[in-house]
């Protein structure tokens, strides 16, 4: 059986190729606060106001666990070593309608450009088709975001459309693309058979 092609899930944790997609834990937070105060992770993602390490942890400890179709937050580490690198999340879903909203982020930069977001998208799109029962997963990325439009592809995402003007940093409007994958047209690792 290939771990990767599927989205095995294997003793409460989503394995991919690369990747393997685990609930948050409270050791996690420095992590995210790092990521969260680094302005070159936090380019093309919305933001908020300025966290204390302590406010994070908080938040970390608090937050619902993963227990119900509202949102399902996990964790992104690399396969061979088990090191934190990302986050991502399906939300907001529609069970009548069998939809949910992708976000993810690559926290560590050493990671960037490896393959381990486009791995953790199809692993997380996986599960959603065959555990979660939904049809369609639709993500928002800045148009100017050009690598992670590249990686969504990679998956099966298609560009849907448009929303003009949807995101501003540095005192500069972007566009923002709603992309989307339907259950039969998520696309395999490149390399399987």
């Amino acid at each position: 059986m290939s771990a990767g092609s599927g989205g095995w899930y294997l003793s409460g944790m989503l394995t991919g190729d690369l990747v393997r997609l685990r609930a948050m834990e409270p050791e996690d937070a420095e992590a995210l606060w790092r990521w969260n105060h680094d302005p070159q992770v936090m380019r093309w993602l919305d933001t908020s106001y300025p966290q204390s390490l302590a406010q994070t942890r908080r938040r970390v400890e608090e937050r619902e666990p993963n227990s119900s179709y509202e949102r399902l937050l996990l964790a992104i580490e690399t396969r061979d070593e088990g090191r934190l690198i990302g986050v991502t999340c399906l939300r907001d879903f529609e069970a009548e309608n069998g939809m949910a909203v992708l976000d993810i982020y690559l926290g560590e930069k050493d990671a960037w450009g490896q393959g381990h977001g486009t791995d953790a998208v199809r692993t997380l799109c996986r599960y959603g088709f065959d555990q979660l029962r939904l049809h369609s997963i639709t993500l928002w990325v800045v148009a100017d975001n050009a690598a992670a439009r590249r990686a969504y592809a990679k998956a099966g995402f298609t560009e849907d459309g448009r929303q003009r003007e949807g995101f501003r940093r540095d005192g500069r409007w972007y566009d923002l693309i709603l992309m989307t994958v339907l259950e039969h047209e998520l696309r395999p690792p490149e390399h399987a058979g």
